[in-house]
Parts: structure tokens; sequence; C-alpha cells
């Protein structure tokens, strides 16, 4: 009687019924990088430069910065011009799109303003930078809000889709 539920234990458990067939896909980052720093340059000049302590890189190309990013951007002469900074960032490799997310935060450092949001989208190829998030800058003398945004990756322009709050409009004489 025991050799007989031995056996039948044995059996029971190599006969499970739920035998999975099918390869398991690994779907994880195939690479891993800590402590990067990247540069873009163009004609010689650098463009923008990348600091990261953690890169995955996907498949797909896909890249994710699980512990945040800082960029610096560079003017035509190689003078630094702005930063942007985020505690999360995922580069999207088929639309050559970033989105960063987190207590974003751009810094023009020519004009002295700073914009913060929770989540901003940068196109390189385009130099341009959006949200339709809640934004915040803060210039020498007031502070502007508002919902949705679209600028230049170095916030020398841009515009603010629904402002809100008060600010100063300075009117310019015009030759009549």
């Amino acid at each position: 009687m025991r050799q007989i539920s031995v056996i039948l234990l044995i059996a029971s458990c190599a006969c499970t019924g739920n035998e999975n067939t099918q390869p398991l896909l690994y779907e994880g980052p195939l690479r891993e990088a800590e402590n990067v720093e990247l540069y873009y340059s163009e004609e010689q000049i650098v463009k923008v430069k990348m600091l990261a302590d953690l890169v995955y890189e996907f498949q797909s190309g896909d890249r994710e910065f699980p512990k945040g990013i800082y960029l610096e951007f560079f003017d035509e002469t190689g003078a630094l011009s702005s930063t942007l900074r985020a505690n999360h960032a995922y580069y999207f490799k088929n639309d050559d799109q970033w989105r960063a997310r987190g207590k974003v935060e751009v810094v023009n450092l020519a004009k002295n303003e700073q914009l913060n949001t929770e989540e901003l989208f940068w196109r390189p190829t385009k130099e341009e930078i959006y949200t339709e998030s809640f934004v915040t800058i803060r210039m020498q003398n007031e502070v502007i809000y508002g919902e949705g945004l679209e600028a230049k990756q170095d916030m020398s322009s841009y515009t603010i889709k629904k402002p809100q709050g008060e600010f100063t409009i300075e009117e310019t004489s015009s030759p009549r």
C-alpha cells in the first residue's frame, strides 16, 4: 500500500497539465549602464551633454532612465545656454522623442528663467519641448502659471497655452 501511494504521488507531480509549450519572451532591458555621460555634437561643436545614473536599453531601441536625467544644451558657439533635469526619463526611438517626468526643471541661463512641470516632451530633431501639464515659469521679477506649453528646447521663446496669474506687459511706443 505504501508503494502505491508513492507512485501516485510521483505520477500526480509529473502530470500537472499546466505545461507551457510556448517559449517565454523576455521583454526587459537588453543592456544596462551606470554613470553614463554622453555628448551629441554637430560640426565639432557639442550641442547636448547628457548625464544619467542608470540607463536601460530595450530590444526596440527605446531607453529608460529610472534614476533621472540631466541635460545641458549648448548654443552654436558652444556656450551653455540651458539645462534640463528630471526624476525619470524615457526615450522612444521610433518617434525620436523623449518624455521626462517627475520634478522636471528647465533653466534658460541667458534669460535667468526656470520652467517647472511634472511631464515634458522633447523632440531633438525639431529642437522643441512641449507639455499639456501644469507649468510654472519663474522669471527675474514675476511668476507665470498655466497649462500646456510649446517652446524651443533652450526656452529662449515659448507659448503657454492657458496662462494664469498676474504678469506685467511692457508697452512699446510705435511710430505713427
